[in-house]
C-alpha cells in the first residue's frame, strides 16, 4: 500500500520545507548613505529590491549588487552587511530575534520605526527592500539549506514574480490574521524563487537535482520519493529502473554522490523530522509512515544522524 497518494519528485519534496511561523517581515526604506549589519543567525532571509539599489556584502565571499526587481536569498548563520555601498559603515546591527542595536551595542529603542512593519529613514526612501526572515532552523528543512549556497540572487531579467505587488501591499497592513497571511506569502515567494534558481544552468544545484535528468537515476529518485516507506532494496529499485543492480549502484553513486540506500535513509529521516515538527503523530505512526518497522528503529537512526532523539527534536521545534 502506498503511503503517499500522489507521486512526488525530489524537487517537490525539497520545496515543501519552507513553513514560516511568525516570520520577521519588514519594509526597509533608506536614503544614502545607509548600511545595516545582519548578525541574526537566521537560517534563511529573502530580500526583494523594490526601488533603488543595494549591495549585500558577506564577511567571506563575493559581494552582490541588487537593483529594482532583483531578489536575493541569504542562507545563515554567517553575518553580512546590506547597504548603498560596500564602503559605507553600518548604522545598525540586527541580532537574533529581530533585536536592533547601534554598532556600539546601544539599543535603537524604535528610533528607526516608521509604522507597520516599516523601518529605516523615511517611508518614501530612495531605496526600498522587502525582507522576510525565517527565525528558526525548524522552519526550513535541513536538506533545503544544505542544497543552497550562502548567497544567491535572481536578477529582474530572469525573475518576474507575480507575488511582488501583493506582498508590497500586504506587508504594511495591520489586520486580524495578517501574520499568517505574510507567513504563507513568504513561503510561496521562496518556493517560486528557488524553483526558478534551481532551473538556471549556472546554479550550483545539488547532485541529486542534476541526476534527475538521467533516465536511470532520475527514475530511481522518483520511485524513492514517490513511496519512501516501501521496503526498497537496490535490487528491487534496479528492476523498476530497468537495469542491473550493479549498474544502478554504480551510476547512482556517480551522479548523486552516495549509494541508493544511504540516500533513502536520509530521505526517510528528513520526512520524519518534518512530521515531528509539523504534526502530533506518535513516533510509532511516523516510523511506519516513513518506512521504519518500529519507533525504536526510527529513534536509533534519527539520533545517529541528527544527534538528538526524536522527542528532543520535537521539543526544540515546539
Amino acid at each position: 500500500m502506498r503511503v503517499y497518494a500522489a507521486a512526488m519528485d525530489p524537487l517537490t519534496g525539497l520545496l515543501e520545507g519552507p513553513r514560516a511561523r511568525g516570520a520577521l517581515m519588514i519594509r526597509a526604506c533608506f536614503d544614502p548613505p545607509w548600511c545595516v549589519r545582519v548578525e541574526d543567525r537566521a537560517p534563511l532571509t529573502v530580500m526583494l529590491m523594490v526601488r533603488g539599489e543595494a549591495w549585500i556584502s558577506p564577511d567571506t565571499g563575493e559581494r552582490l549588487r541588487l537593483t529594482a526587481g532583483d531578489l536575493a536569498i541569504a542562507r545563515g548563520p554567517a553575518p553580512y552587511t546590506c547597504g548603498d555601498d560596500p564602503a559605507t559603515e553600518p548604522r545598525a546591527v540586527i541580532l537574533p530575534g529581530g533585536e536592533c542595536t547601534y554598532p556600539d551595542g546601544r539599543p535603537l529603542n524604535g528610533s528607526m520605526d516608521l509604522g507597520v512593519r516599516t523601518w529605516g529613514d523615511r517611508p518614501d526612501g530612495s531605496a526600498v527592500l522587502l525582507i522576510g526572515t525565517y527565525l528558526w532552523p525548524g522552519e526550513v528543512g535541513g536538506r533545503l539549506l544544505d542544497a543552497l549556497p550562502p548567497l544567491l540572487s535572481l536578477p529582474s531579467d530572469v525573475w518576474r514574480c507575480p507575488l511582488t505587488p501583493y506582498l508590497t501591499d500586504e506587508i504594511v497592513r495591520d489586520e486580524p490574521g495578517q501574520p499568517v497571511v505574510l507567513d504563507r506569502l513568504l513561503d510561496l515567494l521562496v518556493i517560486a524563487a528557488l524553483r526558478t534558481w534551481f532551473a538556471r544552468p549556472e546554479a550550483a544545484a545539488p547532485a541529486w537535482y542534476r541526476a534527475l535528468g538521467d533516465p536511470v537515476v532520475g527514475r530511481a529518485l522518483r520511485l524513492l520519493h514517490d513511496d519512501p516507506a516501501h521496503p526498497w532494496t537496490v535490487a528491487s529499485l534496479a528492476a523498476k529502473a530497468g537495469v542491473s543492480r550493479a549498474a544502478l549502484a554504480r551510476r547512482f553513486g556517480e551522479l548523486v554522490g552516495e549509494p541508493p540506500m544511504t540516500y533513502l535513509t536520509g530521505l526517510r529521516l528528513a520526512l520524519a523530522a518534518d512530521r515531528l515538527r509539523d504534526t502530533d503523530d506518535t513516533l510509532d505512526a511516523i516510523a511506519r509512515r516513513v518506512g521504519y518497522g518500529s519507533a525504536f528503529a526510527l529513534s536509533g537512526a534519527f539520533k545517529r544522524v541528527y544527534g538528538v532523539s526524536p522527542q528532543e527534536h520535537r521539543g526544540r521545534a515546539a
